[in-house]
């Protein structure tokens, strides 16, 4: 029924915002300065701002130290990785000796160090934030029945016991929180994006940033948050999706039991395929990363994504502007992965 792109997102796009269901919308959040530091190269913002909902967000904005020029912008991501305790320090450091959770999860998926860190020196504002249910943005203990939390309290957050317990916890009431928002007719996934575009709009905001030149990338629960937002906001000129790249078919028939409640929007698999979604970004530059080992989906379903976006940028005349890339190994982002993102970022938004 679409003879060109153009006229397939403008309904495409429309139908993926109405079953998104995000809350209204919002003025830029106005971020309030908590300290400044330079670390290894970067000046470095601890931010804070506070949305309609929720406790306020946790940010951290990285750039080279001494830029004096308009730089290019990334939202950086960050993974779900079982962990909701924490969420910027995933992908950042600002100090020498970062939480011991956060140098082992570091060392899991990237390859031993923090990627948002390491694209700010080459010439980036990267900005972190806290997402929807991590970090500063996590349910707190005190704010949920006894009977839910198993009376758990919280005495010293930051020990590594009593964050594996709150992650336990965290986990069980994922679909709680699924119920509870789509009662109140929105989706998880609706929820991210909000968050997401409104730190899009703070970094757009920023005047260090050309604001024409903004990217987006993340692992895993980052590369699903970099799916929706590209989909969702056509100030993202330039994506990575890292590990989270697939078709409704894998969740279905495969692979629904290794995701959380947060991949999933109520009837809009009937309309768009998981991968057109993002697919909703062309003509903009997109880089796709996959590990062939990945036991979060199935290669073949992985190759059939990779078909549907390749067939979505030739039909856009744009061929050369998706790639995508499988590498051996388990779920990562690791040093050789992240050389070849930052090199995307490189030709499209510097060139």
């Amino acid at each position: 029924m679409f003879t060109n792109v153009d006229a397939w997102r403008a309904v495409a796009r429309a139908r993926f915002l109405e079953a998104m269901q995000s809350p209204g919308p919002a003025a830029t959040p106005a971020a309030v300065l908590q300290h400044q530091l330079e670390f290894d190269g970067l000046s470095i913002e601890h931010l804070q701002w506070q949305l309609p909902f929720g406790p306020p967000t946790e940010a951290l904005l990285l750039k080279p130290a001494g830029a004096k020029t308009k730089l290019p912008g990334i939202v950086g991501l960050h993974d779900h990785g079982g962990n909701k305790y924490f969420g910027l320090r995933k992908i950042t450091r600002m100090s020498k000796d970062p939480h011991p959770a956060m140098l082992r999860h570091q060392e899991q998926y990237y390859g031993g160090v923090a990627w948002a860190n390491e694209l700010a020196r080459r010439g980036y504002v990267v900005l972190v934030h806290d997402t929807f249910t991590f970090g500063s943005r996590r349910v707190r203990l005190g704010d949920v029945p006894g009977v839910i939390r198993n009376n758990m309290v919280e005495s010293d957050p930051e020990a590594e016991d009593e964050i594996a317990r709150y992650n336990q916890f965290a986990a069980g009431h994922e679909h709680i929180i699924a119920k509870s928002l789509f009662s109140a007719g929105m989706t998880w996934p609706g929820i991210f994006v909000f968050d997401d575009r409104r730190a899009l709009d703070y970094l757009a905001s920023r005047p260090e940033v050309e604001a024409t030149r903004i990217g987006c990338a993340g692992l895993s629960g980052g590369g699903l948050r970099t799916v929706m937002l590209s989909g969702a906001d056509e100030r993202i000129r330039c994506a990575c999706c890292v590990g989270m790249m697939t078709t409704w078919r894998d969740y279905l028939l495969n692979k629904s039991y290794t995701h959380t409640w947060m991949c999933y929007v109520p009837h809009l698999p009937r309309d768009l395929d998981y991968p057109e979604i993002l697919g909703l970004m062309a003509p903009q530059p997109l880089l796709v990363l996959n590990n062939r080992q990945d036991q979060l989906f199935t290669m073949p379903e992985m190759e059939r994504a990779d078909q549907i976006l390749t067939d979505v940028y030739r039909k856009a005349g744009v061929p050369g502007h998706y790639h995508a890339s499988f590498y051996d190994g388990p779920h990562k982002f690791d040093r050789d992965m992240q050389q070849e993102a930052f090199a995307w970022f490189d030709k499209w938004l510097k060139g």
